[in-house]
């Protein structure tokens, strides 16, 4: 009997799922043992219930469905089955990668074969290959997302901050880094005050997602270099050989950023190592 756990941020979406879940629970070929509405809510619970099932959703605030997957501990991971209103991104990734996904509003057939093929894959001669499309759809994730997006007709020269009781209008120049953790986007930002002749970096909490400032930002001047965080490469002092292949990067101030394997590669030749 497969363990189920459900993540959604709607309950109208959790609620139509346990209910299409009751015939195969009845049958006694599921138990769901618990629900959850964001990301971080998911950790916490998966922490303490064992779970062979897990329907996650994509979109959720905070820290969506890859954000979760990226964060399970690889020696415990569920068989994983992801839900979604249509987004062609997200299929192209679970196709390209033989993941299983639903589409909302989820077909009551479709969620049968999906429970199906969980419960092949929770066998124990079939819980390599699970894992091993889990890791490919993490890599695949970030080399999709670490590509350049289209330029627009002209790229941003300052972004505008909010700061105690004012807005900060900062030249794209001083951006060390965008970070995303947790659902929030932080700005790494050189500045001149501080002790000594070093310069500083200030963080600043924006409303942009990293998308956005992807796509206007050069880039030729900055690079997303994982999933979660794009530098602008003139910031780079020095790369250090980090584990499984990638690097960790010392930027302006001392801040500090793991880019991802595929991305490592990327940055080394582009920056003529």
């Amino acid at each position: 009997m497969l363990r189920v756990f459900i993540v959604d941020d709607e309950a109208p979406a959790r609620k139509r799922l346990r209910k299409l879940l009751k015939p195969l629970e009845d049958e006694e070929r599921l138990e769901v043992v618990g629900e959850a509405a964001d990301g971080l809510s998911t950790l916490e619970r998966l922490d303490q219930a064992a779970v062979d099932l897990l329907f996650l959703d994509i979109q959720m605030p905070e820290l969506d469905g890859f954000g979760v997957l990226e964060r399970l501990d690889p020696a415990d991971r569920p068989v994983v089955v992801f839900i979604t209103a249509y987004d062609a991104y997200a299929v192209r990734a679970f196709e390209a990668n033989a993941v299983d996904y639903l589409l909302k509003p989820i077909d009551r057939d479709r969620l049968g074969e999906a429970v199906a093929r969980a419960e092949r894959l929770h066998r124990p001669e079939q819980r390599r290959l699970n894992d091993e499309r889990l890791v490919r759809l993490l890599d695949w994730l970030d080399a999709q997302n670490g590509a350049p997006a289209p330029p627009p007709a002209e790229f941003i020269r300052q972004i505008s901050v909010p700061y105690r009781d004012r807005i900060l209008i900062i030249p794209v120049e001083r951006l060390v880094t965008a970070e995303i953790n947790e659902g929030i986007t932080r700005l790494f930002v050189e500045v001149e005050e501080g002790p000594g002749p070093k310069p500083h970096v200030r963080q600043h909490v924006v409303s942009y997602t990293l998308d956005q400032l992807e796509s206007n930002l050069d880039p030729e001047v900055f690079m997303r270099v994982h999933r979660s965080a794009i530098v602008r490469l003139d910031h780079i002092k020095e790369m250090i050989p980090w584990f499984s292949g990638r690097y960790k990067l010392m930027m302006t101030g001392g801040h500090e950023v793991i880019a991802s394997r595929e991305r490592s590669k990327l940055l080394k030749d582009r920056m003529l190592l």
